[in-house]
């Protein structure tokens, strides 16, 4: 069974890299925060907001450049007045990373790269997992009869 701090490590790594980052967020390709961290506790975000409307916006521009054939979405940036959020993929999920104005783009870049093939490997293996078989959570020829034994009142109705 995969441990699930992996995303936590891989998230902890990235923000540490460069001094600029405020946030980073791990979002599957429907909008669910799958993890994310903080550099600063006050610094006040919906994540599960941002990591919704990151990975709608990537999943967006994706889609344009299918459209438009012209090969694959590398990086989404949106930047703002007082800061930049960038959207990468990360196989079934988007990786996104929240900055103040004055980041390294190029090292945001570099980092994005590298962080998101390492989650593209977690991730696949953490959505890949078979949920654990009823022999796994314990349950015994009781639980089976009990079972059964139900079914057959439903069936009676």
């Amino acid at each position: 069974m995969m441990d699930v701090k992996a995303f936590d490590k891989i998230l902890a790594r990235i923000i540490k890299s460069e001094p600029g980052i405020k946030k980073v967020i791990l979002a599957d390709r429907t909008g669910l925060t799958i993890a994310h961290v903080s550099k600063f506790s006050y610094y006040p975000v919906d994540v599960d907001g941002i990591g919704a409307i990151a990975s709608a916006v990537f999943c967006a521009s994706e889609e344009q450049g299918k459209s438009l054939d012209i090969g694959n979405l590398n990086i989404v940036t949106s930047e703002f007045n007082d800061g930049k959020i960038f959207a990468a993929s990360c196989g079934q999920g988007v990786l996104c990373i929240i900055t103040d104005k004055d980041v390294n783009i190029g090292m945001i870049r570099l980092v994005m790269k590298n962080a998101s093939s390492e989650l593209e490997k977690v991730l696949s293996e953490f959505l890949g997992e078979a949920p654990p078989m009823m022999e796994e959570l314990g349950t015994g020829e009781a639980e089976d009869e009990d079972l059964k034994s139900a079914l057959g009142e439903l069936d009676k109705m």
